[in-house]
Parts: C-alpha cells; sequence; structure tokens
C-alpha cells in the first residue's frame, strides 16, 4: 500500500516535522528500497497505488501496480486482498524501515499454516495483514477500524479470523520515528 511520493501528499505527520520535501523523499528513497529488499522469484511484489491517478507515476519505483480505489484504508485494502490471486495474500506499509524478506518469507508461511495474520506495531497499528484468499475474504474486514490511532491494531483483531501475530515492526510516522528507525 503506497502513496505517490509527492510532496504535501505523502507522509503527512512526518512532513510537519521535518517539511514536504524532505518527508516526500524520504518516502521515494524507502520505497525504491522497499521493492529491492523484498522482491524475490517465490511471490510477486506488487504496488497498490493512491491516488489512482498516480498508477503510472515516475516517482514510483519500477514495479506491477494496481491502483487502491476509493474509500478508506480498510475498504482499499480489502479491495487490494480481493484483487489478488487467489491464495496467500500479505498486505504491508510502505513506510516499515525494519521489514526483511524472512519477514514475508515467515509471513507467506504462516498464512499458509493458519489463514490469517498482522504483523503489530508498538503505536497500536500494524506493519501487515495477510490472508488467504482461496478462502472467503470476511465481509465486514476492517469494518469500524480507528485508523491513524492507537486503537487501529485491536480493531482490525475484531474482524479478522484467528490471526498469528508476527513480529513486532515499527511504521515511520514522525521525526523521532525517522531518527530512531530509518535505514
Amino acid at each position: 500500500m503506497v502513496k505517490e511520493p509527492r510532496p504535501g501528499r505523502v507522509k503527512t505527520r512526518l512532513a510537519a516535522d521535518i517539511g514536504p520535501l524532505p518527508a516526500a523523499l524520504w518516502m521515494r528513497r524507502r520505497l525504491a528500497r522497499l521493492v529491492q529488499d523484498l522482491s524475490a522469484p517465490h511471490w510477486t511484489t506488487c504496488l497498490a497505488v493512491a491516488p489512482d491517478r498516480a498508477l503510472h507515476s515516475g516517482l514510483l519505483p519500477a514495479a506491477p501496480r494496481m491502483p487502491q480505489g476509493t474509500g478508506d484504508l480498510g475498504h482499499r485494502m480489502a479491495r487490494a486482498l480481493k484483487a489478488a490471486p487467489r491464495g496467500p495474500v500479505l498486505v504491508i506499509g510502505a513506510d516499515i524501515p525494519g521489514i526483511t524478506r524472512a519477514h514475508v518469507r515467515d509471513a507467506f508461511r504462516q498464512i499458509a499454516r493458519h489463514g490469517a495474520v498482522i504483523g503489530p506495531a508498538r503505536d497500536g497499528g500494524y506493519w501487515a495483514v495477510g490472508l488467504d484468499t482461496r478462502r472467503p475474504v470476511p465481509r465486514d474486514l476492517f469494518h469500524g477500524t480507528r485508523w491513524s490511532t492507537e486503537h487501529a491494531l485491536a480493531d482490525t483483531l475484531a474482524t479478522l479470523p484467528a490471526p498469528v501475530l508476527l513480529p513486532v515492526l515499527d511504521d515511520v510516522d514522525t521525526a523521532a520515528d525517522l531518527a530512531r528507525l530509518s535505514d
């Protein structure tokens, strides 16, 4: 799940601390590194892009892309899960400096064994959610989730069928996060 790294439109909380251009440049580098680090022959790394008009943006790294569509983050993630090929699907945030190919590989193994996973973050959110889409995606998945709050993980867990918890990883929302987490 990625937003086009355009100043003023991406990482707005981080931009409030460091400015819109540095925040967008950080996100652009993070996306390039993410695609490089997470691409593997065992899975397809696809960018779910917002806004949809940015699908062919030169600000995004070369990788398969799909539009996120409209709605809140839950609607857009559910749409990505349903649009993916049938099988294990993992949706991750693009601003997680600590994520590795080993995290993704383990998540796919857990999805294959248990059907659902979620990767918590210390701030009450999460960095990944995955399902085996050979099973129906729950109709109420993400319903009522309070996005960008300390309740996002708990709210999502209420709609997710018995997920296995992945390791805790954190995203970059502020300058303090950037100093603590960035690569």
